[in-house]
């Protein structure tokens, strides 16, 4: 699994940094998924490899415009690229309607499916890859944050107990290797179990709404091989943060050290930091967190 930040301020866009995006890429695929959607989003895209009628599932953690205003123009620019195959979209109540109303007053046409689903904590969607998991954090309004997990991969096939057994290559090790069972040619059933070895845990990337230090967070991104959570604040402005439902540097640090997370990237930065900032902002956090990363936008990163 990849990530490619598309923006990481805060609130408003600035010079060099835009405002909230995340696409997760899946290594050949051309498709991806997008989280969050702020204003200028399909700007981003323009200058990275990254097209938009390969958009498959977007994930919007809450209705706050930064997070959300580029959506009815980069779904409808969907169509104008060649986009025909659906696109899934999840988030909180009111996302439908917000989607509607903006298509129906605009009179805009999308030439493909939009299944729009507003959810609830837990299980959101499988695919025969990975498991999404949604849970409510502590923001003004509802907000949720994303667990994208990959799932365990078969291990690794004992060629030389086939050789034992007398199994040809071919296949039936392709069948094997899924995890089915095979019968050999003189009846004989050769269990799976019996020629792979230990399951391979698959990859877990977090990706966090806006969101006051809590429990939904940590639990979110237990053992995540990449957390990305929100530092609007530095860690000298707790107060402020409390405030406005938002976390400083520390206390996303903080959070990254109770899951056990391998790799923390922070985000979502105040427009009162400049790019001059960022460095100082991930030292904050490394003090509790030490593999702590300052996303910019573009920042592409592998899990």
């Amino acid at each position: 699994m990849e990530l490619m930040f598309l923006g990481t301020g805060a609130g408003r866009p600035l010079k060099g940094r835009n405002v909230t995006s995340v696409a997760l890429m899946f290594g050949l695929s051309r498709s991806f998924w997008l989280f969050d959607c702020g204003e200028g989003t399909q700007h981003q895209l323009l200058r990275t490899p990254l097209k938009l009628s390969a958009i498959s599932h977007v994930f919007v953690t809450h209705l706050h415009g930064d997070h959300l205003f580029g959506l009815p123009g980069l779904l409808s620019s969907r169509s104008s690229e060649g986009g025909t195959k659906p696109v899934r979209l999840f988030g909180p109540n009111g996302l439908r309607e917000w989607i509607d109303t903006s298509i129906r007053i605009s009179r805009n046409h999308l030439d493909y499916d939009l299944d729009i689903t507003e959810i609830e904590e837990g299980v959101i969607l499988e695919t025969d890859r990975y498991l999404v998991t949604a849970a409510r954090l502590e923001h003004r309004i509802e907000c949720f944050g994303y667990r994208i997990a990959e799932k365990p991969k078969p291990g690794r096939l004992n060629a030389e107990r086939l050789k034992e057994i007398g199994v040809p290559m071919g296949p039936l090790y392709g069948k094997l290797k899924r995890g089915e069972d095979v019968t050999w040619e003189d009846g004989r059933i050769i269990r799976a179990a019996e020629v792979l070895g230990p399951e391979k845990p698959g990859r877990i990337v977090a990706i966090l709404g806006d969101t006051s230090p809590c429990e939904q967070a940590v639990k979110l991104s237990q053992h995540a091989d990449i957390m990305v959570h929100e530092a609007t604040f530095d860690a000298t402005m707790t107060s402020k943060a409390l405030d406005y439902g938002h976390s400083t540097t520390q206390q996303a640090a903080e959070s990254a050290r109770k899951a056990k997370a391998k790799r923390l990237i922070i985000t979502h930065f105040s427009s009162r930091f400049g790019t001059e900032d960022l460095e100082r902002l991930a030292e904050e956090a490394r003090e509790v967190f030490p593999n702590t990363e300052a996303a910019v936008d573009l920042l592409h990163i592998r899990s």
